[in-house]
């Protein structure tokens, strides 16, 4: 069973990735942030990125640093269907990355320019699902993923630079074209598929 784990910054591109590897090569493709959301749902909280890193930190707290990894294995273990393997996204804490490391998968960063990537999430929020939580100027986008790149707190909070430290491979994502794009990152992860 192959593990993957991608990381990178908001809409550089990890879901398109993770859905590529589960259409051509027969992975599961878990969103460890929609874990998060279903969770705030539960609790009947909004899912707004804040609430998200706090209900990740706690879990964090309460069952160790890779926790979402093992939530997505056991989700993964749930649906008891064969799969090449399976691909998660997003990982935000470098605890995350230790415990693919730990299993013996690879981490992806994924990355683009920011700008690019405030105006793909604008363009794309009503397909993304999440339109209240992309509903943002620029600013607000680019202090949300500030305070996402280094620890606000303990080593349960998250630390998106940390994670970057730890990849294996570096994907940029600069272009325009979603299949143009899908198939530069099957080529760059290719030999670890």
């Amino acid at each position: 069973m192959k593990l993957i784990g991608l990381s990178g910054t908001n809409g550089s591109g990890k879901d398109t990735i993770g859905h590529m590897l589960a259409e051509r090569h027969g992975y599961l493709f878990v969103s460890l942030t929609d874990m998060l959301r279903k969770e705030a749902q539960i609790r009947n909280v909004s899912p707004d990125r804040e609430v998200l890193r706090a209900i990740s930190a706690e879990w964090r707290r309460e069952s160790g640093l890779g926790v979402l990894i093992d939530k997505a294995l056991e989700h993964l273990k749930e649906i008891n269907a064969a799969y090449r393997g399976i691909v998660m996204a997003s990982l935000r804490n470098p605890g995350e990355a230790d415990r693919v490391h730990e299993l013996g998968g690879k981490v992806i960063w994924v990355d683009a320019d920011p700008k690019l990537r405030y105006s793909r999430i604008q363009t794309n929020k009503s397909t993304r699902d999440r339109i209240e939580e992309d509903e943002k100027t620029y600013e607000q986008f680019a202090a949300e993923e500030q305070a996402e790149m280094t620890y606000s707190g303990d080593r349960a909070t998250l630390s998106m630079t940390g994670v970057k430290d730890n990849a294996d491979l570096m994907i940029v994502n600069d272009g325009n074209d979603i299949d143009v794009f899908k198939d530069q990152s099957e080529q760059a992860i290719v030999h670890i598929i």
